[in-house]
């Protein structure tokens, strides 16, 4: 577990924050518990990043139109 959370501001802490929860990904901690909540601000963290560098944008209609016939 980290020693400390605190703001994610590049990719080698994210893929951090990432690794450490994964760990959590196959056996939640127990809600309540001091685990738990650190889970829970990890996972914001890391949405609070993505939402700020990875984003998706979305497609031209006309070009998902060609690309899903063309896929058929």
């Amino acid at each position: 577990m980290m020693k400390e959370l605190k703001s994610i501001h590049n990719e080698t802490e994210y893929e951090l924050a990432l690794a450490e929860a994964s760990i959590y990904f196959d056996k939640e901690p127990t809600l309540g518990t001091k685990k738990a909540d650190c889970f829970e601000m990890l996972i914001l963290l890391i949405e609070s990043y993505e939402a700020k560098h990875c984003v998706v944008s979305s497609p031209d209609p006309i070009e998902a139109i060609k690309f899903s016939d063309g896929a058929r």
